[in-house]
Order: C-alpha cells, then sequence, then structure tokens
C-alpha cells in the first residue's frame, strides 16, 4: 500500500513538473515572439525625408518680417528649416511619406504686385544672390514629383486654386534702368496652377506681335493667353511636372504622357528676359480661413 502510494505521489510530481516546464516554455515562447513582432515593428518605423537640395533655393512665406512684407529665407539658412520657428509652421517635412510640405493661407504677408500669399521657393542659381538667372536662351528644365495635400473650398462649394510651379521673368539692372522702373520684376511667362483636380496652365503672349527692341521689356506689352487644361485628373495623388525650356521653345509634361509645347514668337521675343524657377504653394485666395498645403517628394533644376 505505501508502494502504491508511492508511485501515486511520484507520478503527479512528474506531471506537475512536465506542466510548469511546458507552461515556462510557452511563455519564454510568447515573449520571444512578442519581442519578435515589436522588433519587426521598429524595423518597418522609417523616417522619409524629401528629395530636394536646397542650397539653391530661398523661400518665401506668409509671415510678416519686421518691414511688413513677407519673409523671404535664403541660403544657407533654409537649411536649417526643420528648427528654424519662422518656417516651421509653413515649410515642414512629413516624414511618413517623405514630403516636403508647404503650407500657405491669406495673410498680410504679401510680395510686391500681388494681394495673395505663398509658401514658394525661388530658384537661386548663386545661393543667396538673386541677380545671377537665366534667359532661354541658356535653357533650363525644372522637374518635381508632387501631390496637393489639402485645400480648402470656396462658398459655391469649388476648391482654391494653388499655383504650384512657375517661371517667373526679370529685369536686369541695366534693362530697368533702361525703361525707368523702379524694380527688376518682370511678369511670369509661366504659371502652373492645381484647378479644381486638375492641371492648368497659363503663359504671356505679346499683345501686338510684331514688337521689337526695348519696348518688350514693358509689362504693359504683355498679356496673358488663353490657357490650357491637362486632360488628367491628378485630384489629390501624387503627380510628376517637368518644365524644359530652350531658345524660342518652352514644354511642360505632365507624368511623363501628356505634353504643351510652347514654340512660336512669344517664346523667342521671350528671350529679352532673365527668368528664374519657382516651386511650392502659391495661394490663390483671400478668403477668411481657406488655406492649402503643397507637399514636394522631390525637385530638381538642371542647366
Amino acid at each position: 500500500m505505501k508502494n502504491f502510494r508511492k508511485k501515486i505521489i511520484a507520478s503527479m510530481v512528474l506531471i506537475l513538473c512536465i506542466t510548469v516546464s511546458a507552461t515556462s516554455q510557452n511563455n519564454e515562447s510568447s515573449t520571444t515572439d512578442s519581442d519578435a513582432k515589436t522588433e519587426k515593428k521598429g524595423k518597418r518605423k522609417k523616417y522619409k525625408l524629401p528629395d530636394i537640395d536646397l542650397s539653391h533655393w530661398s523661400v518665401t512665406t506668409p509671415e510678416l518680417n519686421d518691414k511688413g512684407r513677407a519673409t523671404t529665407i535664403e541660403p544657407p539658412e533654409i537649411l536649417n528649416y526643420g528648427s528654424d520657428e519662422r518656417l516651421i509652421p509653413y515649410m515642414y517635412n512629413d516624414s511618413t511619406d517623405g514630403g516636403l510640405v508647404f503650407y500657405a493661407y491669406p495673410s498680410e504677408g504679401t510680395t510686391a504686385n500681388t494681394k495673395y500669399s505663398r509658401s514658394e521657393l525661388r530658384e537661386q542659381m548663386e545661393p543667396g544672390n538673386n541677380n545671377v538667372n537665366w534667359t532661354f536662351a541658356q535653357g533650363g528644365t525644372l522637374k518635381g514629383k508632387l501631390a496637393v495635400e489639402d485645400v480648402t473650398k470656396d462658398k459655391n462649394g469649388k476648391y482654391h486654386r494653388v499655383i504650384i510651379m512657375q517661371i517667373h521673368g526679370r529685369l536686369t539692372d541695366e534693362q530697368r534702368d533702361l525703361i525707368g522702373q523702379k524694380d527688376n520684376n518682370a511678369p511670369p511667362i509661366l504659371k502652373i496652377y492645381w484647378d479644381k483636380g486638375k492641371i492648368r496652365v497659363k503663359t504671356k503672349v505679346l499683345k501686338n506681335p510684331s514688337l521689337v527692341g526695348d519696348v518688350l521689356l514693358h509689362e504693359e506689352a504683355w498679356d496673358d493667353d488663353e490657357g490650357f487644361n491637362f486632360e488628367q485628373e491628378v485630384g489629390f495623388r501624387k503627380f510628376t511636372l517637368e518644365v524644359k525650356v530652350s531658345e524660342g521653345k518652352m514644354v511642360v509634361v505632365l507624368n511623363n504622357s501628356e505634353y504643351k509645347v510652347y514654340e512660336n514668337v512669344h517664346m523667342r521675343k521671350w528671350g529679352v528676359f532673365e527668368n528664374y524657377f519657382k516651386a511650392g504653394n502659391y495661394f490663390q485666395s483671400r478668403d477668411e480661413g481657406a488655406f492649402a498645403k503643397v507637399k514636394y517628394y522631390s525637385l530638381e533644376v538642371t542647366h
């Protein structure tokens, strides 16, 4: 009888040990699996950055400076946009998808000859110097991948418009003095709009195509064309835009599949001006509470 009891007790102890061991192994396995999942999650958590070299760009924001005008930050200060309190609200990284966000809204911080505000980059071929620019004869290419992340609607329920790329003309100091103008501003030969989910292009044309000489330098000699709409609807998705200019010619390309070519007397005579590229968020509304956010994932200029 005693031997039988000893056998029963021994069996129970053995079962208990096996159970404890199995439970311990299961707990260990569960902990290991959990840790592995955590590690995997940790590995998947990557911070993406935009593919944009800002060393040849300045930026203008809706913020008022101490002179009561829009704030402009040039290289090398623009490279610190992630920590510059003047820029953080208007130009910042979205590290979840690698976009550089440009935020703009109606403010008193505007630039000359416009009522609209912007968070927009301005090309500087020589960092910190606006006096070095290029002509159509010298040529240039601007290419970007971007998306309109968010934009408000007007009282009629239509999305506000945003200019996302430009080529802006500029007078040299000699041209400015020749026509007696107080600044170096010349008209923009190209404006590319995000307009209700589509891409719209506007250029300048001469009011009188037979004009020649110094009269071409006057803004009054030029007018807006009727505009061109690409067929594709980009909506709030990513898309690519490329602008290629050469002597007497300008080509705008959407998503490497749709092209608009300008090769005419207006392009040839525009060769009198210097130019620079612009990219970002030039918001086209003064409505109260309106705003837009434009994301650039890449931006490249070549000359």
